[in-house]
C-alpha cells in the first residue's frame, strides 16, 4: 500500500528561489514516490508543456547554497548535473503527465500547500495596513489558524495552542490561537 502525502511533507520541500516558491526535481520526485530522472525525463519529452515560468535549472552557485543550507541536497554537491526548480504552475503540468499511484493525492497536498502559504503571507501583509485594531484582530486570527493548519496538522492531538508574534514598524501583536479538534 502507498502512503498518502501529508500536507506538511509538501510545505518542507517548498523553497523560496529567484523571488517565487519552488520545489526542486528531487523532491518533486520523492513526493510523486518515482526517481528524479524520471521526472526530468517528463519534462524532456513534453517540451512545449513547460514554458520558462514553468521551471527553470538551478544555477550553479544556487545548487552550491542549497547545499550549504540543507542537508537533503549533499547528494548534489559533487553532481555535474544542475537541478530543475518547478514553479507552481510547472507543479501542476507536471502532475497531468506523471502517473503514479500517489500522484494525484500528491497534487492535491502540493495545490493546498502553495494556496496555505499564498493566504498566510496575503494575511500577514493586510493585518499591518488595517487601520482597525478589531479588523487586525480578526486577520491576526486568521493568520494563527493558517499557521496551525501549517505547524500543526500532523500531530495527532485533540486540542492545539499555538502563540505567535508580529513586530511590525507601528505596532506589535501577540496572539494565541486555541483550537480542539473534536474526534
Amino acid at each position: 500500500m502507498t502512503e498518502i502525502v501529508k500536507f506538511n511533507q509538501v510545505e518542507d520541500k517548498v523553497l523560496n528561489l529567484r523571488g517565487q516558491s519552488v520545489i526542486l526535481d528531487s523532491d518533486v520526485a520523492v513526493l510523486y514516490g518515482v526517481q528524479t530522472k524520471e521526472i526530468n525525463q517528463a519534462v524532456k519529452n513534453n517540451p512545449d508543456k513547460f514554458p520558462d515560468d514553468f521551471l527553470w535549472n538551478v544555477s550553479g552557485d544556487e545548487k552550491t547554497e542549497l547545499v550549504k543550507i540543507f542537508d537533503r541536497f549533499n547528494p548534489l554537491k559533487h553532481s555535474s548535473v544542475l537541478p530543475t526548480a518547478f514553479t507552481e504552475k510547472g507543479l501542476y503540468m507536471l502532475a497531468t503527465i506523471l502517473k503514479s499511484p500517489i500522484a494525484a493525492q500528491t497534487t492535491i497536498e502540493i495545490i493546498n500547500t502553495f494556496a496555505k502559504l499564498k493566504e498566510l503571507s496575503r494575511t500577514i501583509a493586510e493585518c499591518s495596513q488595517l487601520p482597525d485594531e478589531q479588523a487586525r484582530k480578526s486577520s491576526l486570527n486568521r493568520s494563527g489558524e493558517i499557521l496551525s493548519d501549517l505547524i500543526g496538522n500532523e500531530l495527532g492531538t485533540t486540542e492545539t495552542e499555538t502563540t505567535f508574534r508580529l513586530n511590525l514598524a507601528v505596532l506589535s501583536l501577540e496572539h494565541t490561537v486555541k483550537r480542539s479538534n473534536n474526534q
